[in-house]
């Protein structure tokens, strides 16, 4: 039987799969729904797949816990397949947006980022063993924490992707384009203290926090450089006590986004030395680099390479696309280890009410990733 005919059948199961795991509500910070939903995810995974030959699960603390399911392949070598299995949507969201297919579109909390391209890896492994396809061993890892910056899972990915063949990724593709460059992130906070004092009867005795920052907002938006691929967002404003008041206090969250590593040091200069105009007001900044950006390595580039020629056997193109977006694909990258991010679905709306994927295209992908495992061997 061809691949992509052994796909085709699978739809049905595989749909039913994306259900079950869109309907666990995993919001980042539910802990309680993060067990119940990764306890369900490995029954299933389970169910298809059987007793996996090693299996850890790496306490995430207040964070969705981490779980490593490796099965043994029939070809020397292990492939990690990265998915995180949490959503930004919080719980209850269900409710009133319940999963659907509705003209070709799956739909539902999740379905897009990322549960379709969990659901999907799966499924490669299995289409693996039914065909009697050669394959290296498979190490699944399932994260809890990636949308709020994978805290408790980047050393266990660091971890599991040292010894891999390749690393796939299975965040959902750009209009089916893999993604092999993704931007770096910054997060960072400014807290300014000024003076109190009354607007109206003393209005010079006061150094107004809100002022000050204004000035630093200011600065932070002019460091963004299109040209370097480099974006400043101040995202949060807050502060004041009063509007006849001099406030005391400001502060602003950022979000930074770099494609070169050289920025990051500018970055990091430019908070360290934020000034404003008036001499009483104190500033302090704090933050972090959440994630170092993804920029082809040559590993990487010969696996991207490699995906290209195993869909040209099925008759299709596949490019690749530069995202501004991170992922826990950034980690593996940034080790200059082989990594290929979006093999999961296609689709729209991550993070957004119109969030879907776009059904027809869950057979190919799947196939696609069956095709690359094999040729891997």
């Amino acid at each position: 039987m061809l691949i992509t005919d052994w796909t085709r059948q699978a739809l049905p199961a595989m749909l039913d799969d994306l259900r079950a795991v869109v309907e666990l509500e995993t919001h980042s910070y539910d802990k309680a729904m993060l067990v119940k939903g990764l306890r369900e995810i490995r029954s299933r995974t389970v169910g298809h797949l059987g007793t996996p030959d090693d299996e850890i699960l790496h306490e995430g603390g207040q964070h969705g816990d981490i779980l490593e399911l490796t099965y043994q392949g029939t070809a020397p070598g292990t492939v990690l397949m990265l998915s995180h299995y949490d959503t930004v949507w919080p719980t209850g969201t269900l409710s009133g947006w319940p999963f659907a297919v509705v003209d070709g579109k799956a739909t539902g909390p999740g379905v897009f980022d990322m549960k379709t391209g969990l659901v999907q890896s799966v499924w490669a492994l299995r289409g693996l063993r039914e065909l009697g396809l050669p394959h290296p061993s498979v190490r699944f890892l399932l994260t809890g924490d990636e949308e709020i910056g994978s805290p408790s899972s980047r050393e266990h990915i660091e971890a599991a992707s040292e010894d891999a063949l390749a690393t796939l990724v299975f965040e959902a593709s750009m209009d089916g384009a893999l993604k092999t460059a993704r931007k770096g992130v910054g997060l960072f906070n400014v807290s300014v203290t000024g003076i109190e004092a009354h607007a109206g009867l003393d209005p010079y005795a006061g150094a107004s926090a809100i002022h000050a920052l204004a000035e630093i907002v200011t600065t932070l938006a002019g460091a963004g450089s299109r040209e370097r691929g480099t974006t400043v967002n101040v995202g949060l404003i807050g502060g004041g006590t009063g509007r006849n008041v001099s406030a005391g206090r400001a502060t602003c969250g950022v979000d930074v986004r770099v494609t070169d590593p050289a920025e990051m040091g500018r970055i990091d200069d430019l908070f360290a030395g934020l000034r404003v105009s008036d001499p009483r007001v104190t500033i302090s900044a704090t933050g972090e680099w959440n994630r170092p950006p993804m920029t082809p390595n040559p590993a990487s580039q010969r696996l991207f390479k490699e995906t290209q020629e195993v869909a040209a056997g099925f008759g299709w193109l596949v490019d690749e696309v530069a995202v501004g977006g991170a992922s826990d694909g950034n980690f593996v990258s940034a080790l200059g280890r082989p990594v290929l991010d979006g093999m999961g679905a296609v689709g729209d709306g991550a993070h957004a009410r119109h969030e879907h994927v776009l059904v027809e295209h869950i057979p190919e992908r799947t196939a696609l990733t069956i095709g690359l495992l094999s040729a891997l061997a």
